[in-house]
């Protein structure tokens, strides 16, 4: 990808054949085909150029609404939050009024800011990825409250604003970097931009050691529906605590959590309700606060799973009715599944080292009952607690 491309990209020609393209089937077997018809009336550049966009913007569907109007570059979009997230993310920041959002990319997180009614300064070292952002962000009507400024934060100083955001690059030659300090730009580096201002935002991967990040920050474990996707620090007058998991979902509903002091809950074997906590909880450390929240306890001071005699609807947590445990035993376990007309089973685990796929497969029955089996195990041994999967099979 070139200026001279993204150009082209943009005309009149360059959008009718993207546009010719979103009706057209790109499946695996048909992009050769395509690419062949493309060169017969297009240069060679433009026409893989355009099947690659057009094949960007249906992946980038699920992070972006109106994938259909934007411009990307393969690993731009791996390393871009969904908008959602974008989203919810800039909505704390908004109140500021002024962000650079530093290494903006293809403009994902200067949309989300723009849109939530900051003003952004959106500085990228790329000129390839500046103009992307650029356009992304003119297309979408918001070229008004965003100033684009090419520069190399490694050289100089961010611009002067209320507030940074950085989503360091975490990736090098296609592989994953897990080392702060070999991101790009290294955290240390990024930290070291209080100096200007003190209200400092990190996006990071969700695997990062906190243990490693400074103590006077907050750090947010981030989930959508379900998925862990990234872990935010949070410093300056940003911080409002130390940990927090948040919860967002597709359809716009969100909760957050936040670390409070909270004794650790009694063990117990499984009672009346399982509940497995949103990963964004576990990895936050925030089961303690969870289980104070539903009166629950837990299975092994080792295990996140949860247990009740009364089930409490809550965001932080899918739940099930427990219908039977055992000690794990699989002749006995396959027993009691077609005992219980079993038919579609789903396998869980935590501390159990057995294949799930495997063993769901085993457990299959013909009958007309969904269960969900739950391979764990509590301080006396492995046990498995067989739910039902729906909430309404036990009311019946």
């Amino acid at each position: 990808m070139d200026q001279a491309l993204i150009n082209w990209l943009r005309s009149s020609e360059g959008m009718a054949v993207l546009a010719d393209l979103a009706e057209r089937d790109l499946d695996e077997r048909n992009i050769l085909a395509e690419l062949t018809r493309l060169r017969r009336l297009l240069p060679a550049e433009r026409a893989r150029v355009a099947v690659e966009q057009a094949l960007l913007r249906r992946r980038a569907i699920t992070k972006f609404p109106q994938a259909n109007r934007m411009l990307f570059t393969r690993d731009a979009l791996e390393q871009a939050s969904a908008t959602v997230i974008a989203t919810h993310r800039a909505n704390r920041m908004v109140s500021v009024g002024h962000v650079a959002d530093l290494g903006c990319g293809i403009g994902g997180d200067t949309i989300a800011l723009a849109t939530a009614g900051a003003r952004v300064i959106a500085v990228e070292r790329d000129p390839i990825r500046l103009a992307l952002a650029r356009y992304n962000v003119d297309v979408l009507g918001l070229g008004s409250r965003v100033v684009f400024v090419e520069r190399d934060l490694m050289r100089e100083p961010p611009p002067s604003a209320a507030a940074l955001f950085c989503d360091p690059a975490r990736r090098s030659e296609g592989r994953r970097v897990f080392d702060p300090e070999a991101f790009q730009p290294p955290l240390s580096h990024i930290l070291s931009w209080q100096r200007y201002t003190s209200a400092l935002v990190v996006k990071l991967a969700p695997g990062i050691d906190p243990t490693g990040l400074p103590t006077d920050a907050e750090i947010e474990f981030v989930s959508l529906d379900g998925e862990l996707k990234e872990a935010v620090l949070w410093a300056g007058p940003f911080m409002t605590t130390t940990r927090r998991a948040t919860v967002l979902r597709s359809d716009g509903s969100w909760a957050t959590m936040v670390a409070s002091p909270s004794p650790p809950p009694t063990l117990s074997p499984p009672l009346a309700v399982l509940y497995e906590p949103d990963p964004a909880i576990i990895r936050a450390g925030l089961v303690t606060t969870l289980a104070a929240q539903l009166g629950a306890h837990q299975l092994s001071p080792d295990i996140a799973y949860l247990t009740a005699e009364t089930a409490i609807p809550t965001p932080f947590a899918r739940s099930w009715p427990i219908i039977t445990w055992l000690p794990f035993q699989l002749k006995r376990l396959r027993a009691l599944v077609r005992e219980l007309d079993g038919g579609l089973v789903t396998v869980k685990k935590r501390g159990s080292p057995l294949d799930t796929d495997a063993l769901a497969r085993q457990l299959r029955g013909t009958g007309q009952r969904s269960l969900v089996v739950v391979l764990t195990h509590t301080p006396t041994g492995p046990i498995a607690v067989i739910c039902s999967a729906d909430w309404a099979d036990m009311v019946t």
